[in-house]
């Protein structure tokens, strides 16, 4: 056996530890060697070294019992923490927790609209208050990941796709958000997050090739190749909301020919018009879709066309890209349910040739943050602990202030 051979093999061993305790939480020393494969002896030395570096703690007992065959052994979160925001213009959703996936704390708070410098200090402000309510020092974290509308250039930190975001644009995001939280900091788009978590807990965890669209006032994709997240030169790949589609409803017409752009289409407003048309009457395109889908008889009609829009755009990605899936999410999806996705599923396969499947993203709750916390783990860990992060969780836009 070569010389430092033992070494390696240990610090693959004790990595090969901490992954299982940080997928599994607490367990007991027999209940590691069974999952590691080691023997008894070995398994013990290995708990004494990690806790002697206090990566792991003791953690009461298993079910009362006594005795060190029932002492529990865990990750030490207090190693570092990471924090997760969810951006819109109007407010931002912050979750903070440590590195053994323990959720600290919980904060929204209200967002300006512009300038810069407004914004920039309610953010900070916000992340603070986030942080005081997990109990922790005001330098307490060590990553922070922020799931924004648009995506950020990777050669300039810019956010750009975002017009209706004022405040965040025009200089290097990720970089100064760096320096006013004394952290590094990864901003990335927020349907990506959504596509991430999707692959780690939800429809998409043994997909390899997905669209993710999430139809609303300002439409969004997502788009996953071989695992990966395709995020194009700028960080634009799945912005559709510009992209041209033809109205089906006015073919013969002008608009009809040179076509329409996909967010007009299925907007709120679009959409409550839309629903005015086939006599479903709401003041806004969730209310519309909602009414319509209590009443199937009254309501059909105008959810066909309605999926026969979101078909139409998607149609386009399905072309070009081939998926084994598309997911659809966000508020309008989740109201239309499965009788939405089924609808969009028809129409689509008499627009293109693969007969890709159209679920409904199975991720409940705020999914944009769900999906940056798992970033942010990803990211910590690799860096604490040298555990290698899968390839679509590696971020887009980040610096470091460390």
């Amino acid at each position: 056996m070569r010389a430092g051979s033992p070494r390696l093999l240990r610090e693959i061993n004790d990595r090969a530890a901490i992954e299982i305790l940080l997928a599994n939480g607490a367990m007991t020393r027999s209940e590691l060697e069974t999952a590691i494969g080691l023997s008894k002896p070995a398994t013990a030395q290995l708990l004494a070294r990690l806790e002697e570096d206090d990566v792991v703690r003791r953690e009461g007992l298993r079910g009362g019992a006594r005795g060190p065959r029932a002492q529990l052994w865990a990750v030490n979160g207090a190693l570092c923490h990471v924090a997760a925001v969810d951006l819109t213009a109007a407010s931002v959703d912050i979750a903070v927790a440590d590195i053994s996936g323990r959720l600290l704390a919980e904060h929204r708070a209200v967002m300006p609209a512009g300038p810069t410098e407004a914004v920039l200090a309610a953010f900070t402000t916000a992340l603070g208050a986030a942080v005081r309510l997990a109990g922790l020092p005001e330098d307490g974290l060590r990553h922070v990941v922020v799931g924004s509308p648009g995506a950020v250039d990777r050669a300039t930190g810019q956010l750009g796709f975002a017009p209706h975001l004022p405040g965040w644009e025009g200089f290097d995001l990720p970089g100064r958000l760096s320096e006013l939280l004394n952290a590094t900091v990864t901003v990335e788009n927020d349907v990506n997050l959504v596509a991430l978590e999707e692959m780690v807990s939800g429809k998409a965890v043994d997909v390899r090739d997905m669209v993710l669209v999430w139809p609303a006032d300002a439409v969004g994709s997502a788009v996953v190749v071989n695992r990966v997240l395709l995020r194009g030169a700028t960080g634009g790949a799945g912005e559709i909301d510009w992209m041209r589609v033809p109205d089906r409803a006015q073919a013969g017409s002008e608009v009809g020919r040179e076509g329409i752009r996909f967010g007009d289409l299925v907007s709120s407003a679009s959409i409550t018009g839309l629903a005015a048309a086939h006599g479903v009457v709401a003041e806004t395109g969730i209310e519309a879709v909602r009414a319509a889908v209590a009443d199937p008889e009254l309501g059909l009609p105008f959810l066909t066309d309605l999926a026969r829009r979101i078909a139409t755009g998607v149609a386009n990605l399905v072309s070009v890209l081939d998926p084994e899936l598309v997911l659809l999410s966000g508020e309008t999806a989740e109201t239309g349910g499965q009788l939405l996705c089924e609808l969009v599923q028809t129409e689509l396969h008499q627009l293109v040739i693969p007969k890709t499947p159209v679920e409904l993203a199975s991720v409940t709750g705020n999914a944009v943050r769900a999906g940056a916390l798992h970033a942010a783990y990803a990211i910590a860990r690799e860096e604490i602990f040298g555990l290698p992060a899968a390839d679509f969780m590696k971020p887009a836009g980040s610096r470091s202030h460390r």
